[in-house]
């Protein structure tokens, strides 16, 4: 028997919703094979993991790196290193560029530039706004779904958001009425345009601009309202929809609902929304701004029951960097700052130690991480599962040493924003990743970069 390419060995692996002893052996990119030890064919390549666990590649499906338009916040080279430093070998990239991919001739240049720099696969959404007459087109060239956001585009970044935003109930009907016709996904950023700028001109009336006056400009009706509105043309166009980062119990509700009544709808939602809570966070200021922002620790604590019953079905990371200097305007006004922050390298651990905590079972986590999304955008099996045929996308962890987060040691060059979580001890250091049996990233030694490995997964 010929060798494998890469073996790992003396490993306990996660695949088929249990763990065992042993490892697994790629060949040409796929698992070969996997089993107890004594039953692995040898590999020109072996790694010995000495008890760490083994988990499938994470796809995180909120992604927004701006590359070409805005690379000095961070490009696919950058920050595909941090997303497989965080266990991400998937990244479904939104379409906030400078252009956004609104037209197949967008998207292929997004794919080039990806191609070129990327460490990790990757998929795109397509743009669903102005410029819905894309849609078919941007389908047949194979996004992975679509993206679109209820409101105008924010001042001084029109440019980024062309094509993406449906600023009135018209445009939103027509875009899920042909997102319906292609069959994928329409991913919607749900708050109520009206009720933010009615809220925001009072407070700035009013000389309102610390961190809290940012929660209170978009309280939890208008991602409840949004939420209900959302579903409601959903059912009337069939559309399937995916409402991103749900920061509230009761928009969850909604969806909960939804689901049991036949609505094809996903539910996503963010660590900062779990994890994290307003009063925790006041002191970073702009640093732990959000749309829509962290909530209060009973909404945070609510959220939960929804991840653990089912209707939470992918944790996005948002993983959207910015320069220290878009940043700062916001320590003495929150309106005058952009909202957003990094996130690849802190997700996976963040919920290594929930499980350790037992807050989630590890099951869950996967699922949650990993296997849900495959199967949602249509990547599964070749991603999200440990199984023989599969991609060998394989991420390895350390569930028993802790560490201190330490945005200095990062790897994404968003670092110096990357302040949400620092000093926070945490479990689950990814010791290895590896996208199709190439080791993109080790945490004891440097890598050959990997710059251009990347494939784009087409739907």
């Amino acid at each position: 028997m010929s060798p494998a390419d890469v073996v790992l060995r003396n490993g306990r692996v996660f695949a088929s919703g249990e763990v065992f002893h042993g490892g697994l052996a790629i060949t040409g990119g796929k698992i070969a094979s996997l089993g107890a030890n004594p039953f692995l064919p040898a590999g020109k390549r072996e790694l010995d993991l000495q008890g760490a666990l083994v988990l499938p590649g994470g796809v995180d499906t909120h992604v927004h790196l701006r590359d070409p338009g805005r690379r000095e916040r961070g490009d696919f080279a950058t920050e595909t290193v941090a997303a497989a430093a965080g266990g991400i070998t998937t990244i479904l990239e939104m379409p906030i560029s400078d252009p956004p991919q609104y037209s197949p001739e967008i998207l292929r240049n997004r794919v080039r530039c990806a191609s070129e720099r990327s460490s990790v696969d990757f998929a795109f959404y397509g743009a669903a706004g102005n410029r819905a007459e894309f849609i078919p087109a941007l389908a047949d060239a194979g996004v992975v779904a679509f993206k679109t956001f209820l409101f105008a585009p924010p001042a001084g970044r029109e440019e980024e958001f062309l094509g993406t935003c449906a600023e009135d109930d018209g445009a939103l009907l027509r875009i899920l009425e042909a997102v319906a016709e292609t069959g994928k996904i329409c991913a919607v950023h749900a708050e109520d345009d009206s009720i933010v700028q009615r809220c925001t001109a009072a407070l700035r009336r009013e000389g309102e601009k610390n961190f809290l006056a940012h929660g209170r400009a978009r309280p939890p009706i208008a991602e409840v309202s949004s939420v209900n509105k959302v579903l409601r043309y959903a059912r009337h166009t069939g559309a399937r929809v995916s409402i991103c980062h749900v920061s509230t119990p009761e928009a969850m509700e909604l969806i909960r609902t939804a689901k049991r009544q036949g609505v094809h709808v996903y539910a996503e939602t963010c660590p900062q929304y779990l994890f994290c809570d307003e009063e925790s966070v006041e002191h970073l200021g702009p640093f732990a701004k959000f749309n829509p922002p962290i909530r209060s620790k009973k909404s945070s604590d609510g959220l939960w029951q929804y991840v653990l019953d089912g209707t939470v079905d992918y944790i996005g990371s948002d993983h959207g960097p910015f320069l220290p200097s878009e940043k700062e305007p916001g320590l003495s006004d929150i309106f005058a700052c952009p909202a957003g922050s990094t996130g690849f390298e802190e997700r996976l651990p963040l919920f290594i130690t929930a499980v350790r905590e037992k807050r989630v079972p590890l099951q869950r986590t996967v699922d949650l991480l990993s296997t849900n999304a495959a199967k949602t955008f249509g990547l599964f099996p070749r991603k999200g599962a440990i199984a023989v045929g599969s991609d060998g996308d394989v991420v390895v962890v350390d569930t028993e040493r802790d560490f201190i987060v330490r945005r200095s040691c990062m790897k994404t060059a968003g670092r110096d924003i990357a302040r949400l979580y620092e000093g926070r001890r945490l479990f689950g250091q990814v010791m290895l990743c590896l996208v199709r049996g190439r080791v993109v990233h080790a945490a004891s030694e440097e890598v050959p970069s990997a710059s251009g490995w990347g494939r784009c997964v087409l739907v």
